[in-house]
């Protein structure tokens, strides 16, 4: 089997790769800085130069290629409300430019890397965990880029699965683990077992191990069906829950109180004014949409099987450690 990895040089893509060669699949990686090898180190990768929006250099990276991993989508990191068209519009266009190479070269299944961000809460009256029915609605947070590039670039490989490409989306929940070479999520593992989170956010989210996605990304290659989409995720908990697992985990003293919502609305709004400070805008906007998940549907189908989160944050902050990040 010959794979292609679109990231391979970042946190997941990286992990998806070690994956592949672990099941003796020959790797491929895409990457834009030629001497950039993320937390691959020298594992025997094959790197090709390129691009999500040159064409001719996506062509030339999948000819060959059984199965593609696009763990490179677009990250609009800028939460300026005013730039969510701009930021759509690129979504799209880079998409395109890949599902394109993708059914030019005859690629036999491509993998998707979304978020859960495109996982919508379940109708009113329904008492349940969101699942892959549930989708996020283009205009439910239209200040959002982050939320809306993401379901526009989901739609995309979506809509082309239904019309020939055998294309499987994963939907990674809150993503921890080694590796995170760009701090990722990493960042708030650090500043935990720095002592430098003191407060925690009100809300519910999902996490997960990075290795448990890429062996998810694996079994989805093989057993994955047509057009589906698949919540790769492990524990639910109350931010504040993870957040004291965290601690616990890293030895040292918890958060101690809870962020009031309307400092949260506070700084979203001053982040909107005042575009150059450094706030996650596009996040803290969006915190009334965190929630858990349901992910019966990947452990069935795709054997998906979460190792504990404390295991999870040990291992990160050891490769923290020895990266000298810690």
């Amino acid at each position: 089997m010959k794979t292609l990895i679109l990231a391979a040089t970042g946190f997941i893509g990286g992990h998806i790769a070690l994956a592949a060669l672990d099941a003796g699949w020959a790797v491929r990686g895409l990457r834009r800085s030629p001497n950039s090898t993320g937390h691959l180190g020298d594992a025997p990768v094959e790197w090709v130069g390129g691009d999500l929006h040159d064409p001719v250099s996506l062509r030339d990276a999948m000819r060959g290629i059984d199965i593609v991993f696009h763990a490179a989508a677009y990250y609009p990191e800028d939460g300026n409300p005013r730039k969510v068209p701009e930021q759509v519009a690129y979504a799209r266009e880079e998409t395109q430019h890949v599902l394109a190479a993708a059914r030019k070269t005859g690629v036999r299944r491509f993998i998707f890397t979304s978020t859960l961000s495109t996982i919508g809460h379940p109708p009113p009256g329904e008492n349940r965990l969101a699942d892959e029915r549930d989708v996020y609605q283009p205009g439910t947070l239209p200040e959002s880029g982050y939320y809306e590039a993401k379901i526009a670039m989901e739609d995309a490989v979506l809509e082309v699965a239904s019309n020939g490409l055998d294309a499987v989306v994963l939907n990674p929940t809150a993503v921890f683990g080694p590796g995170d070479v760009h701090l990722t999520m990493g960042q708030l593992l650090i500043m935990v077992a720095r002592g430098q989170a003191v407060a925690w956010l009100p809300g519910e989210i999902n996490v997960v191990d990075v290795r448990d996605v890429a062996a998810a990304h694996i079994a989805a290659a093989g057993t994955g069906r047509k057009g589906e989409r698949y919540i790769i995720g492990g524990h639910n908990y109350t931010v504040k829950e993870a957040l004291i697992a965290t601690a616990h985990t890293a030895g040292v003293k918890p958060p101690r109180f809870e962020i009031p919502m309307g400092m949260i609305k506070a700084l979203v709004l001053l982040g909107d004014l005042i575009p150059a400070l450094p706030l996650p805008s596009n996040h803290l906007r969006a915190l009334p949409l965190w929630q858990g998940y349901n992910t019966t549907k990947a452990q069935k189908e795709l054997g998906s099987s979460p190792r504990p989160f404390s295991e999870t944050v040990r291992d990160a902050l050891d490769w923290f450690r020895e990266e000298g990040y810690l």
